[in-house]
Parts: C-alpha cells; structure tokens; sequence
C-alpha cells in the first residue's frame, strides 16, 4: 500500500488499562479507596458525620477518574480548565475570512 497505514479510531485505548484508565488514575483510585477503608477500621461510624468522613476519600478519587465525553476523565477536565483560567491565551488566526458579500457591494 506504498507505506500508508490506515490507524483505527480508538487507537488509543488500546494504551490504557481496562481501555479508560491510566497507571495514575487506578493508583489514584487505589489509594483513596485504601485510605477509605482504613478510616473505616479507624473513626466509629455511629454517627453520620464520621461516616462521611471515612467515605469521602474513596468518593471522590473515584469522581476524579470518572471517565467523560470528549475528554478522559474529570480530573483531566479540571485540569484543563485551571490551565485555560491561569495561562495566558494566544489565539493565532489563520484562515480566511466570510465577509458576506458586502466588499462587492452585492448585498
């Protein structure tokens, strides 16, 4: 086929475990969920407060590894957004522009 190669879609997700995670995000899950168990043979869970307390770890290091749309999870959304709010912005036009005829006269 004179060198050219056709690559798939979804070529990407081969590259990652289970086909969504990373190394990072399953370590990032691991953890909070470890650090949640151990809260939970730690603090007495009589109350409601110390409940969720010992859950909220687990809770959101799985809300962080959530996977979205369009993105990989919602870590690398809130990641996206600090660096847009952050960061400088330098937006490069190149293109052409549709001036709607209005240069002819025609309108």
């Amino acid at each position: 086929m004179d060198n050219m190669y056709l690559i798939p879609a979804n070529s990407k997700k081969s590259m990652l475990l289970f086909g969504l995670f990373t190394k990072f995000d399953l370590a990032l899950f691991l953890v909070g969920v470890g650090i949640s168990l151990l809260l939970l043979l730690v603090l007495p869970i009589e109350g409601f407060l110390f409940a969720i307390i010992a859950l909220a770890p687990g809770v959101i290091s799985a809300f962080l590894v959530f996977p979205v749309p369009n993105y990989h999870n919602i870590r690398t959304v809130i990641k996206l957004a600090w660096e847009f709010y952050t960061t400088r912005q330098k937006y490069i036009w190149r293109g052409w522009c549709y001036n709607d005829g209005e240069e002819d006269g025609k309108k």
